[in-house]
């Protein structure tokens, strides 16, 4: 599936935040927004799913204009920074409601096990992020959107969530947007520089220096 989100204008009190926007996506591939904290990278994820209206945008699945909002169809799932889960919702229950195999979890995540019973608020902040983007990586979709996946998480556990993201991605569209560029570059297939309220598709990383994005010699420390 290719997706893709188009002429994307939002304004907010007459302040325009994203103008001219152009991204593509497609399964097999990881896609990834980068960008200074505050530049709009949450929303323009929050357009692409139709959790947020623009004043203009287009999107296309395989080359046809979607005229309604992308989570009405069921065909994506996104991860947001706040927590979705209840927090009074057994993790059994939650793993039940998604159609998830808690077995092969624990498989990847084996300190998990003693949780099986225990409510969502029981667990860290850390925890619950892995908790949260393993169902939606593993939840049945063909679009994936993460926004910060590896917040809070140790060493250990973004190698696992990295891992992860290369498998699903390939019957997966996935977009991924981070602060931490180390890990969104070493998981990306495609990488878009969102800044001055416009993307740039990154066709070598050098750019990411030539656009001030990372200072200079960032990517050979």
């Amino acid at each position: 599936m290719i997706f893709e989100l188009d002429n994307v204008e939002l304004y907010f009190k007459n302040k325009r935040i994203l103008n001219g926007i152009y991204l593509k996506a497609e399964t097999g591939k990881v896609t990834a927004i980068l960008g200074r904290n505050g530049c709009g990278k949450s929303c323009l994820l929050n357009i692409a799913f139709g959790n947020l209206k623009p004043k203009y945008k287009l999107v296309r699945l395989d080359n046809k204009p979607l005229l309604k909002p992308l989570f009405s169809t069921k065909i994506a799932k996104y991860l947001p920074q706040y927590n979705f889960i209840p927090s009074e919702m057994k993790l059994s229950f939650v793993f039940k409601l998604y159609a998830i195999d808690w077995t092969i979890f624990i498989e990847n995540f084996e300190a998990f096990a003693i949780y099986k019973n225990s409510k969502f608020k029981a667990l860290s902040g850390g925890e619950r992020r892995i908790i949260e983007t393993y169902i939606i990586l593993k939840a049945k979709s063909k679009i994936v959107f993460l926004d910060e996946p590896f917040s809070h998480l140790s060493p250990l556990h973004i190698e696992t969530v990295k891992q992860l993201i290369e498998e699903e991605k390939k019957e997966k569209a996935i977009i991924i947007s981070d602060h931490m560029y180390q890990h969104i570059i070493t998981s990306s297939d495609i990488i878009y520089l969102l800044k001055n309220g416009t993307t740039k598709k990154i066709e070598k990383l050098t750019e990411l220096e030539d656009y001030k994005y990372l200072s200079e010699g960032s990517l050979r420390s």
